[in-house]
């Protein structure tokens, strides 16, 4: 008798810069978001508010203007073509010579359907190979304090703390504390 894990496939994970949206890339990267912020309203921020009645037509907006700027660099997790996941890589600004050997990592999220397939690390990795290939010698991340996950995933990745702030975000009217970490490359 064969064993059924043989005829189950495991899904393909590709980890890609993007630079243009094609096909149905737009329309995934917005359906990862939302189904993020649907997961738990109180985990994710990308600054928009999840409640907000044209959170979609904002979502496009967002994602489509992250294209635009010339330092930050879109990478997004793909499963089975899918995209289901994203981080960005903000280079420093070219004007700016005293920070420009440091880099932040923003926008990291695995959409709830797409979590347990390493994912949000792949992604991690790629935005560090990025940094490093670009002359970035330090990266640095935010995180809310609640999300337990991704801060285990950061400290186990080499970021260490280096401070907090107890009123880091507010979303319907609850404050919520931060971390704040750096990693050098």
């Amino acid at each position: 008798m064969k064993n059924i894990s043989e005829k189950i496939q495991q899904p393909r994970i590709v980890i890609e810069k993007i630079t243009s949206f094609k096909y149905n890339d737009l329309n995934d990267l917005c359906d990862a978001t939302e189904s993020t912020f649907a997961d738990d309203a109180l985990s994710f921020s990308i600054g928009l508010s999840p409640v907000d009645a044209k959170i979609r037509d904002k979502l496009e907006a967002y994602w489509k203007g992250t294209l635009l700027v010339p330092e930050r660099l879109l990478i997004v997790g793909r499963i089975d073509g899918v995209i289901a996941s994203s981080i960005q890589l903000i280079k420093p600004s070219p004007n700016n010579h005293s920070s420009s050997f440091a880099g932040t990592v923003d926008s990291h999220f695995v959409a709830p359907w797409a979590r347990g397939y390493g994912l949000a690390r792949e992604l991690l990795n790629a935005v560090e190979a990025e940094a490093f290939a670009s002359g970035i010698s330090v990266l640095k991340l935010s995180v809310r304090a609640n999300l337990k996950a991704a801060i285990k995933l950061y400290e186990a990745s080499g970021y260490k703390l280096w401070g907090t702030l107890d009123k880091y975000e507010q979303v319907d009217g609850k404050l919520f504390s931060g971390y704040f970490y750096y990693k050098g490359l």
